[in-house]
């Protein structure tokens, strides 16, 4: 789990240190997966490598562009990107033109992070509804594409959640809570591992292999 690649604060990440990461995981044998490979994996068991890794970036930054990308197509690494679509035309945020570059190379896809970014476990089940619909029909006009990832802001969910989320017809959903994803956890509140500023390889390497 990335944020922005920049630095300020524990969600950030230095560019030299991503694009370091990136190389790690092509020295070490890393295969990274796209939402319909994750999907296939947690549905049938079927790896498509014996090491994967499914990268993630929250919030759609401007950054994952400019400071992101250019490790990704340095080291063919793929990502995942979860937009918040009300967020389009922030400055800060990524352009169509970004987007559609990237998802054109293969390499990265747009999933859903909502319309509005607000916490789901503070809605009612129309409204948590509302978002999940809506940001899922604004991905699927704009890049002619079947949304299939709901990432949740700030990892908050409820108990109605993950039901909602399927109706809405995504096929996994994505939590902050921290360690490695398997589908114990329910297909629809999955761990992530979040990737702090200045670890060590040693640290990377214990994160990925034990999450936390």
């Amino acid at each position: 789990m990335y944020h922005s690649i920049s630095v300020g604060n524990s969600l950030r990440i230095p560019e030299a240190q991503f694009a370091h990461q990136m190389q790690w995981l092509q020295k070490n044998g890393y295969y990274t997966l796209t939402p319909a490979e994750a999907i296939e994996v947690f549905k049938t068991h079927k790896k498509p490598a014996n090491k994967i890794v499914w990268i993630t970036f929250d919030d759609g930054y401007k950054d994952n562009y400019e400071k992101a990308y250019p490790a990704l197509k340095k080291y063919h690494k793929k990502a995942t990107i979860n937009y918040i679509t009300n967020h389009f035309g922030h400055k800060n945020k990524l352009t169509m033109p970004q987007m559609n570059e990237m998802r054109q190379s293969g390499l990265v896809t747009i999933e859903s992070h909502t319309v509005h970014h607000e916490e789901l476990n503070q809605m009612t089940d129309a409204q948590q509804t509302s978002e999940f619909v809506d940001s899922k029909k604004w991905l699927n006009d704009k890049f002619h594409q079947q949304t299939s990832i709901i990432c949740y802001p700030v990892g908050r969910f409820n108990d109605q959640t993950p039901k909602l989320a399927q109706a809405a017809g995504y096929k996994l959903g994505l939590t902050t809570l921290p360690g490695l994803a398997n589908e114990n956890q329910g297909l629809f509140t999955l761990h992530r591992v979040r990737i702090s500023p200045d670890l060590s390889d040693t640290s990377y390497q214990y994160l990925l292999e034990h999450g936390m």
